[in-house]
């Protein structure tokens, strides 16, 4: 995935955990970046010294222009992330992830940026009617994230149409590994290994028997670069392991990575939560050469060490 030219790139969102290992891999392969975080939500020790860091939001014109002078790329991952969260806060959800994203397109047009990669999510597919999920799947979202960013999605497709940038929309599956902490609203894994550490009871809710594919961060990175650099790529592409496991599964595999006995109990279904998930990711393997390399056991086995080394750091 090297390229010759050496190339800029504005991360927003790049002290949460995806943007973080996004910036690690662009750095690894001889580029630089700038990070735009408010860090409601990311962690400053995720940051790389190497990226110059803004602090500010990108509902704030002013820092998204400031940091995005001299890019040739954008990354964006700034967000209100997740369906409980948006149902908490749906003007939130909707002030940052639509109107926040659209001043960033704004400056990336301003500044003659024809690439964009969006963070999207396969909320915006709604309770599925077909598995595996392919990108022609009917959008039907259940929670106002899901209709966040399913508009997210809709105006960078337009700004490609409308002022020739080739800007790419990744809809994210369970995205899990190193940098992703404890967050009540987060994904599962975390929530998941932080009460096993704990010597806590995990809580699933519903049957269990609902399943999700889960990708590993890393794999999600390489996707963001290489869509960011392969030549002619736009459009939308799922990216998720193309793999499923049931959170019952997922309960015991994460409590054997995290070598304690805890006990699992069910809770009431949540609304908003789909039944069942699984990515057709064969067009971004197609556009970009996208393949996934992580396994689930090994990649949990990995997320459970790092996850007990940070929380011992924390501690210090």
């Amino acid at each position: 995935m090297k390229t010759k030219a050496r190339l800029k790139a504005l991360i927003t969102g790049g002290a949460g955990f995806i943007g973080a290992n996004i910036a690690r891999q662009w750095l690894a392969l001889g580029h630089q970046a700038v990070v735009l975080d408010n860090l409601s939500s990311g962690y400053e020790r995720n940051l790389v010294p190497e990226c110059a860091f803004i602090n500010g939001d990108i509902r704030d014109e002013l820092a998204v222009e400031r940091a995005i002078e001299g890019c040739q790329v954008v990354f964006n991952l700034a967000a209100s992330v997740g369906n409980q969260r948006s149902l908490d806060h749906p003007l939130e959800d909707s002030d940052v992830n639509v109107l926040g994203l659209l001043r960033v397109l704004q400056a990336a047009r301003r500044h003659k940026i024809r690439k964009l990669v969006h963070s999207s999510s396969a909320g915006i597919f709604g309770e599925l009617k077909t598995l595996p999920i392919r990108e022609d799947h009917p959008q039907d979202p259940d929670s106002p994230y899901g209709v966040s960013k399913l508009a997210g999605e809709k105006h960078c497709l337009a700004y490609n149409k409308l002022y020739a940038m080739d800007n790419v929309c990744l809809r994210y599956f369970n995205v899990y590994g190193p940098l992703q902490r404890y967050d009540a609203y987060g994904n599962v894994i975390p929530i998941f290994a932080t009460r096993a550490l704990d010597g806590e009871a995990i809580t699933i809710f519903g049957d269990g028997e609902q399943t999700r594919d889960f990708v590993h961060v890393r794999d999600v990175a390489a996707a963001n670069i290489a869509s960011a650099v392969t030549p002619g790529v736009r459009g939308a592409f799922n990216i998720g392991s193309a793999s499923r496991v049931t959170i019952n599964r997922l309960a015991q595999l994460v409590i054997s990575a995290a070598g304690v006995a805890v006990p699992i109990k069910h809770g009431p279904s949540r609304p908003g939560d789909v039944r069942d998930s699984l990515a057709d990711t064969r067009a971004a393997s197609a556009a970009f050469n996208y393949n996934p390399q992580f396994d689930l056991g090994e990649g949990l086995a990995e997320y459970l060490t790092w996850l007990k080394a940070d929380r011992l750091s924390s501690c210090v």
